[in-house]
């Protein structure tokens, strides 16, 4: 028994240190873009979402539950903070790219929220390592080789259409 107990402490303590490590990432990416250096954001974006994706296997025991939680926080934190940084850098250069960052923003939490509300009623509404990891290096992409507006309005639209499908698993669901 304190075999187990020893490895799931530790296996906890691993993934806190993962989560830091992503946070951090997440944290250079926004400074790097406020300071108008969107290749240095762009990297920084990139090792934050290689940083999560690599975290996914250590989600999946029963008993992840607060690890679950602790990666959707930073999953938001990636896309609230480097997105408001785009839409902050961008606003008035580039009103396209400000723009297309903050619906990338909002369909990004709406299919989030979906998903949440749908699990929390019992629903199996998940978020598919795909997604994600489109989401990631899509956004690191577009700041990487200066084409920022076409894959912000990209992830905008896979978001978006993530929304939906998750709305239609809950209701399909509900139907049950």
């Amino acid at each position: 028994m304190s075999v187990s107990v020893n490895a799931q402490a530790r296996g906890r303590v691993a993934f806190v240190l993962v989560a830091i490590a992503a946070a951090g990432a997440v944290g250079i990416a926004t400074w790097q873009m406020l300071a108008g250096r969107p290749v240095g954001a762009g990297l920084g974006a990139l090792g934050a979402g290689a940083i999560l994706l690599a975290a996914d296997p250590m989600l999946l025991g029963p008993g992840a539950m607060l690890e679950r939680t602790v990666a959707s926080f930073v999953d938001r934190a990636y896309d609230g903070a480097i997105l408001a940084a785009i839409a902050w850098a961008y606003r008035a250069t580039d009103p396209w790219i400000a723009v297309g960052a903050l619906v990338a923003l909002g369909t990004s939490f709406l299919a989030a929220y979906v998903r949440a509300r749908g699990a929390s009623l019992g629903y199996g509404v998940g978020e598919s390592t795909v997604t994600r990891g489109l989401r990631y290096g899509l956004i690191s992409a577009g700041l990487l080789v200066d084409g920022l507006g076409w894959a912000l309005w990209t992830v905008a639209t896979v978001m978006g259409l993530a929304a939906l499908v998750r709305t239609s698993q809950v209701a399909k669901e509900e139907r049950a």
